[in-house]
């Protein structure tokens, strides 16, 4: 076994075995020639360099592998860089590593040495740790959130035409059919929202966290609706204020470079909020879901569409999303929504969880970005790619293995008599 070896028989592949709670699953060679894991694995890693092997032995787990992936040290062989689908099943599934022992780390020193285990600076695609965030404001402030809001959304607009398609909506779509096409879905995802809003000729909607405006967009010219949407991107606002005027429905429609705490406009028919939640914290939802009570008229409805857990325990994101994907991001369950809402005086209606079609989604984007890798590469460099290759792959499998889901969840502002104007039996359930 490699975890029994004298600190001079220490391989870099034996090191890395060690540190698995089951051993290794896939196959692993390393530029010191030595190897691990089964020979006829469909996956296969090479380490390439020192630094390598410094990310993997100073953060141990899914943050070591990405700092090492990502920076080019480490090398996926036979996998497609935009769509390791096969990887993060495995990885997902089958791989666990186990806290380091005093012992371990004694070994891992005298075989590799300890200019091994000095900490690299990590890729620049990674934000600094949640406490050392801090310096930029308290967690969920303004400023901290428009800066984790940036570091995500404002990658490039070029970038997200090629990996979402022609609807630029990186929420999850509704398949309507197993067989549709991914624009399709998103198509049905928008109507079954403004369905569920009960939107009419007239009516005033709000879209917080509107990202390019495909929202607004949908309700302004399938509704005739009259929409204002908001969003912390800047580079999102400047897209769909363009998208706006080009189908001309900048006399219905408005995006707004904007803090949605600072909308001062209110007596909204109808509110959307389709992947806000996320950013918000949990602890804020009271105030969060006051804001948005307060911002509709008596009978107005508002539909959360969120990333959600299966339970409504707390649990820490990992450190890989957190410093790659979404800073300062929190997920809780579908029953802790409802309860805010309903704690605030909004008559939960309806909640409906799209986790299968959010899978769906997440494995087009990722084919999409297979597809244009080299376009992708060449507008936000191959750090980046990779590491939107592991973010959608890794979520096209939490949601079909349950560990994340998505829910909508409709209420209602009761009017003054306590009633919701809804229909006894909505068109969208039919």
């Amino acid at each position: 076994m490699s975890n029994q070896r004298s600190g001079a028989d220490v391989t870099i592949a034996g090191a890395l075995e060690s540190l698995f709670q089951h051993g290794l699953q896939f196959r692993f060679t390393a530029y010191d020639g030595s190897a691990a894991g089964p020979v006829d694995s469909p996956v296969k890693l090479h380490l390439r360099n020192r630094r390598g092997l410094a990310y993997l032995l100073t953060a141990p787990g899914d943050l070591g592998m990405a700092r090492a992936y990502v920076s080019g040290d480490l090398d996926l062989e036979g996998v497609d860089l935009g769509d390791p689908y096969e990887v993060m099943v495995l990885a997902m599934s089958r791989l666990s590593f186990r806290r380091p022992t005093a012992a371990d780390a004694v070994r891992l020193v005298r075989g590799l040495g300890l200019r091994n285990l000095v900490p690299p600076p990590p890729p620049p695609q990674e934000t600094l740790p949640g406490w050392r965030r801090l310096l930029e404001g308290a967690r969920h402030s303004r400023t901290r959130d428009a800066g984790a809001i940036s570091h995500h959304y404002d990658v490039s607009n070029r970038f997200y035409e090629l990996v979402l398609g022609h609807s630029m909506t990186y929420t999850c779509a509704c398949y309507p059919t197993p067989e549709a096409t991914l624009e399709e879905a998103q198509e049905f995802k928008y109507d079954l929202v403004a369905r569920k809003l009960g939107l009419r000729p007239g009516m005033r909607l709000l879209d917080v966290g509107c990202g390019w405006g495909g929202m607004v967009r949908h309700a302004a010219r399938n509704y005739e609706v009259e929409v204002l949407g908001v969003t912390l991107s800047r580079r999102q606002a400047t897209w769909a204020q363009e998208a706006i005027k080009r189908d001309g429905l900048d006399h219905l429609a408005e995006v707004r470079h904007q803090d949605y705490r600072d909308v001062a406009e209110g007596d909204f028919d109808a509110i959307s909020s389709i992947g806000l939640t996320e950013h918000v914290g949990v602890k804020n939802y009271p105030p969060y879901f006051t804001f948005l009570r307060d911002k509709l008229t008596p009978g107005g409805r508002l539909l959360n569409h969120c990333i959600t857990r299966p339970h409504n325990r707390p649990v820490e994101v990992g450190a890989f999303i957190d410093r790659y994907i979404f800073p300062d991001g929190e997920l809780i369950g579908s029953g802790r929504i409802i309860t805010e809402m309903q704690d605030v005086g909004l008559e939960v209606r309806h909640e409906e969880n799209l986790r299968e079609h959010y899978a769906m989604t997440c494995r087009q984007w990722a084919r999409n970005l297979a597809a244009h890798w080299d376009a992708c590469v060449a507008e936000v460099g191959e750090g980046t790619a990779k590491v939107w290759g592991l973010y959608l792959t890794g979520c096209s499998r939490g949601f079909e293995i349950n560990d994340i889901q998505l829910h909508q969840v409709l209420g209602v502002r009761p009017n003054a008599d306590g009633s919701s104007g809804f229909p006894l039996r909505p068109d969208w359930l039919s």
